[in-house]
């Protein structure tokens, strides 16, 4: 059973329920029928037409689940005949399903857990660990979005700050998470990008592309993590990033300056250095000023102090860390790194060594415990 095929085509046999009438909730629930059915049957003979066989299923499904409620039978008068047989709509569909799930009713987490759930495939369980909630009360937060959506019309588009914020948080789920969804991520801010005249989401697609361009690099070839000074650049896909840079560079020909587009700025300077000497600090420091101001995030002032720890020096990297709350999500392991650049070995071990215990998977876990190890080692030495 390819299930990659399946997780491509589900959003848009969504889609395509919720243009015949079916409300957000019963659609979803026929599909997921729909894809059990499939994962009983189609092992013994792929259909000619997935997607076709796939939509037919779930429109039965939910026919047979709102004949069956009396409460629905009002709407049944609509949904009595089925559609004629015929070939899955070529069209792609789950761009509007992003935009619905990204309604202006939804509140900015609601839709991006929405989307993931319903769009990106993910399960429950999935996005309560990148919310850092428990499954419970992720659970109900989707099933209090499908209500709010349920009665929403297909063609009213939603915002497109929180659909850009989806697709991100799809792509980062994909880039290091259990699902590879960064491919999937890429083709819909690509189809965002042709659809719709938005530096920002320019600047978002040029982001991901540099990001993926580096992704053979990040692991070894044991799936430990390679940090980005250490990585071997020659296999760094040129044909990416060459893309991202002439992206962001339209983008920011265009004096609208955002978030995503400084993010793309940060990360096409890191591409551009042919050693990770040779990086420039200086300009990534101002890059990240830029990003505080728009976004007056934790995190990017956290990831600022370690660039300001690169261009003037580990103690001027550990005061701007300094004015920080020490809590914050990566924080340790930002002080190990400068005290080690530092020459405090003993501190910088310890510290690895704390951060190792906070790192949310455990990937990060077995690098900083490999950092602490090795510093404890030139200590004993």
């Amino acid at each position: 059973m390819d299930e990659a095929l399946l997780r491509g085509l589900t959003p848009g046999v969504l889609a395509v329920l919720r243009r015949r009438g079916a409300d957000f909730a019963a659609a979803e629930d026929a599909v997921q029928d729909a894809l059990v059915e499939a994962i009983r049957v189609w092992p013994a003979g792929m259909p000619r037409d997935p997607k076709g066989w796939l939509i037919t299923t779930a429109w039965r499904k939910f026919l047979d689940a709102t004949r069956a409620d009396t409460a629905r039978r009002r709407r049944e008068d609509r949904i009595e005949e089925e559609p004629a047989p015929g070939p899955a709509p070529g069209v792609d569909d789950t761009l509007q399903l992003y935009f619905l799930c990204a309604h202006p009713s939804l509140t900015p987490s609601s839709a991006v857990a929405l989307t993931l759930r319903a769009v990106g495939g993910l399960t429950t369980r999935q996005i309560a660990r990148a919310y850092l909630v428990p499954e419970a009360t992720m659970a109900q937060r989707i099933s209090r979005a499908k209500r709010t959506v349920s009665g929403v019309r297909f063609d009213r588009p939603g915002d497109v700050a929180t659909v850009l914020r989806v697709l991100y948080l799809v792509f980062n789920e994909g880039y290091s998470g259990d699902v590879d969804l960064a491919a999937e991520a890429i083709r819909l801010t690509r189809q965002l990008a042709a659809a719709i005249d938005h530096p920002e989401v320019a600047g978002l697609l040029a982001l991901m592309l540099l990001h993926h361009a580096r992704r053979a690099a990040r692991t070894a070839p044991d799936g430990s993590l390679v940090p980005l000074a250490e990585q071997d650049r020659s296999r760094w896909d040129t044909r990416l990033i060459a893309e991202g840079v002439a992206i962001l560079q339209s983008a920011l020909a265009r004096d609208r300056l955002g978030e995503y587009q400084a993010q793309a700025a940060v990360a096409a300077l890191h591409a551009d250095a042919p050693t990770a000497e040779e990086t420039d600090w200086v300009q990534i420091v101002e890059w990240y000023d830029e990003l505080a101001r728009l976004t007056d995030s934790p995190v990017v002032r956290l990831n600022r102090a370690v660039a300001v720890g690169e261009a003037d020096g580990p103690r001027a990297g550990l005061a701007a860390l300094a004015e920080l709350d020490d809590s914050l999500p990566r924080h340790t392991a930002a002080a190990a790194y400068l005290h080690e650049r530092d020459g405090d070995l003993a501190t910088a071990a310890r510290l690895y060594a704390e951060a190792a215990h906070k790192a949310p998977d455990l990937a990060e876990r077995d690098h900083l415990t490999r950092r602490a190890a090795r510093l404890n080692t030139r200590l004993r030495g």
